[in-house]
């Protein structure tokens, strides 16, 4: 029973929001969620709107494109809608690894129009598709080089644990880096700063049939509003 007593004390701060579905860790203000075609179609009046105690969307991200060629069926309607609703929101970009970074990112800019209050770009990179590490990394550093210089802002590099500690550790560190770290109650465990942590896959909200993947930001408000695009 002793023993039992100091493990629970000890533990990071989370708390369960049966609302959402998930646990959901303390000490973070700005909460958010990412989607694509997967959830279908979403109501982001409702997604707005939904409140749980301090707990509300503050940000989306949402999937623009895949590889060179592919546009996410929802993306035009979601990204238009989450505007309506005055949801800050934010790109994301799928990474195909074995094809050419410098085609994806023309897919990319063809199709996201981004202007000031936007998120910042994000690349999504999870897989290998058989390329090594070298190759890996320099079509990442082709889609970023051409990405950055379109919305003269740095992208954010999205990963899951696994892949970052496999192909991208100690490359990339310039670069804000969002994170999927599950089963995390309250950080993600990874030795470099980061922006963004997914931390749940399986949450629950309004407006959205699906589970929905959720995210929290590392700074307050401030740091927030100092990320967007100016």
């Amino acid at each position: 029973m002793v023993y039992y007593i100091t493990y629970f004390f000890t533990r990071p701060p989370h708390i369960l929001y049966p609302a959402f579905g998930i646990e959901i860790p303390e000490n973070y203000s700005l909460h958010g969620i990412d989607v694509s075609r997967y959830q279908q179609v979403i109501n982001w009046s409702d997604v707005k709107d939904m409140q749980v105690k301090n707990i509300k969307i503050g940000f989306a991200f949402i999937k623009a494109t895949e590889g060179i060629d592919k546009v996410d069926a929802q993306f035009r309607r979601n990204w238009l809608y989450a505007e309506k609703e005055n949801i800050p929101k934010g790109a994301y970009h799928y990474f195909i690894a074995g094809k050419s970074g410098k085609a994806q990112a023309v897919n990319f800019t063809e199709i996201v129009k981004l202007k000031k209050g936007d998120l910042p770009p994000v690349l999504d990179i999870e897989e290998t598709y058989g390329a090594s590490i070298t190759d890996i990394q320099q079509k990442i550093k082709d889609w970023i080089e051409k990405v950055e210089k379109q919305y003269k802002v740095k992208p954010i590099i999205y990963t899951n644990i696994n892949f970052y500690n496999n192909y991208l550790r100690g490359s990339f560190d310039q670069y804000p880096f969002w994170i999927a770290h599950y089963l995390q109650p309250g950080k993600p465990r990874i030795d470099r700063k980061w922006t963004f942590w997914q931390h749940s896959e399986n949450g629950h909200i309004n407006g959205i049939k699906t589970t929905v993947d959720f995210n929290v930001f590392s700074g307050d408000s401030a740091e927030f509003k100092n990320l967007l695009i100016k």
